[in-house]
């Protein structure tokens, strides 16, 4: 049987946010030469925010937390797509992004370091986050940290945010991640989503050996669960990506095959999709599914474009139970048939 439907409330932060500028190449980049741009594209972001768009996009109830004043390009653009940012000003405009795209989809991004948050200004970050996650289903804390905030912010916003009932996710790299990870169990997430190159920088294993040693790759991820992470996505690009739970269950997922356009923000669809999936009810193989889905449909877009409902497919996702690469692996699932929107 099916689990009961979770409707509920989505609230994201994104302790850096920013403006990201996509710039369209003519061909592949050539350092030292000349490059006459295509196309360009200005689009809120910042993964958090990346996150709640693409929740938006599907007509989920999110608010999305950011460190900007009211009159900051960002704060406009998510109140133009209909997002409610709760914002508190810094006196700064928020960074600005660059992702330079060739025309076979590869991406070279050149990222500005952002604001440094003085004390006052994470304690008032702190306590809208709480505020706004009494009563919400989801908590998401993404993206990177800014200059000189404490490695370990996230762990001090988990335990912050775990009086008010609401789960939380998180999705960052290298010492933030590090961070969260050994402040120990009170401190872990509900879920984690890491890619294979974050899952090498918390484990000791190198990214190639996750990739192609199933053994190696579910030691890792256990890893994870014994730190107290309830659910591990673990996001694997062309590849697909990995369910894993705490209680044992553990899905692999095909992604369709797409013509890549930009992997800007393919990830946080990803995150995104699998909220949907779970606000839904979605068993675990479904969340995979949906998750998968909405990552590919993002990745076939321009720049860090969001997708609509109309463009994610889960049929489209094969998934089976355990990891990838193993030999003898059953046959994939097909989907549960819960209606997630």
């Amino acid at each position: 049987m099916s689990a009961a439907p979770r409707r509920g409330r989505v609230v994201t932060l994104t302790a850096n946010p920013s403006l990201d500028r996509t710039l369209a190449l003519p061909g592949a980049l050539a350092r030292g030469e000349v490059a006459r741009l295509g196309a360009s594209v200005t689009e809120p972001g910042g993964k958090g925010v990346n996150v709640a768009r693409a929740l938006a996009a599907a007509g989920a109830d999110v608010e999305a937390v950011v460190p900007a004043d009211e009159t900051d390009p960002l704060v406009i653009a998510l109140t133009a797509l209909g997002l409610r940012p709760l914002i508190v000003p810094t006196g700064v405009p928020v960074r600005t992004n660059y992702s330079l795209i060739e025309p076979d989809g590869t991406t070279t991004k050149l990222n500005e370091p952002g604001t440094a948050l003085d004390a006052d200004t994470r304690a008032a970050l702190t306590a809208v986050l709480t505020g706004a996650a009494h009563d919400a289903a989801w908590v998401v804390l993404s993206g990177s940290l800014p200059p000189g905030t404490p490695e370990d912010w996230y762990a001090d916003l988990v335990r912050a945010v775990r009086g008010t009932g609401a789960r939380v996710a998180v999705d960052t790299s290298e010492a933030p991640l590090r961070a969260l990870l050994a402040a120990g169990p009170d401190a872990a997430p509900d879920l984690l989503k890491p890619n294979a190159e974050e899952l090498a920088q918390v484990t000791g294993t190198s990214e190639a050996e996750l990739l192609a040693d199933p053994a190696a790759l579910s030691a890792a991820v256990a890893r994870l669960h014994d730190g107290g992470v309830a659910e591990v996505l673990l996001t694997l690009g062309g590849d697909g990506a990995v369910l894993s739970t705490a209680a044992g269950e553990v899905w692999s997922a095909r992604a369709p095959r797409i013509a890549v356009r930009s992997t800007v923000g393919a990830g946080d669809s990803s995150l995104a999709g699998h909220l949907l999936a779970d606000l839904a009810g979605a068993p675990a193989a479904d969340r995979l599914r949906r998750a998968v889905a909405t990552g590919s449909a993002a990745a076939a877009l321009p720049g860090s474009a969001v997708p609509t409902p109309d463009r994610v497919d889960p049929a489209a996702v094969a998934v089976t139970p355990g990891l990838p690469g193993v030999p003898g692996s059953p046959e994939p699932v097909p989907a549960a048939g819960r209606d997630v929107p």
